[in-house]
């Protein structure tokens, strides 16, 4: 047995589940809550372009206007300044600590975004892989 306290995390929030789920309550809609609903919102944010959402043209993250890119070390600088700043002006409960880039299978058009990420007021370090397609699906 653990003697540490648990800590409330009840001011990180809740919202819907992504994608949406359906439940069998009352309610009939999962939610998402604390940790969880940090992540999903990021990964919301990063599949968000500007403009997307009517009532906030400003949330999202341009990180499409990279696809059809050649990957050298400029552009991933570009795609770790994209999504940095994103984070800092639409996901105020994070500070981003380190976002790499891992070259899965270029030549498919495939990157995992990694971002390494601390939930402010809880200390708690967290991470997230986001696949990134460079190139659209062409075995449609």
């Amino acid at each position: 047995m653990s003697n540490l306290k648990k800590v409330n995390k009840s001011f990180l929030g809740s919202g819907w589940s992504f994608p949406p789920r359906f439940a069998q309550t009352a309610e009939g809609l999962e939610l998402s809550h604390d940790d969880r609903d940090v992540a999903e919102s990021i990964f919301i944010l990063l599949s968000t372009q500007p403009g997307e959402r009517v009532m906030n043209p400003e949330y999202g993250c341009d990180l499409h206007s990279q696809s059809f890119q050649t990957i050298n070390a400029s552009t991933k600088a570009r795609i770790r300044d994209i999504i940095s700043t994103a984070i800092l002006y639409h996901e105020p409960r994070v500070s981003v600590d380190d976002i790499t880039i891992d070259v899965v299978d270029v030549l498919n058009g495939h990157l995992n975004i990694n971002i390494l990420y601390e939930i402010k007021g809880t200390n708690s370090r967290k991470n997230m892989v986001y696949p990134f397609y460079l190139t659209e699906g062409s075995d449609i």
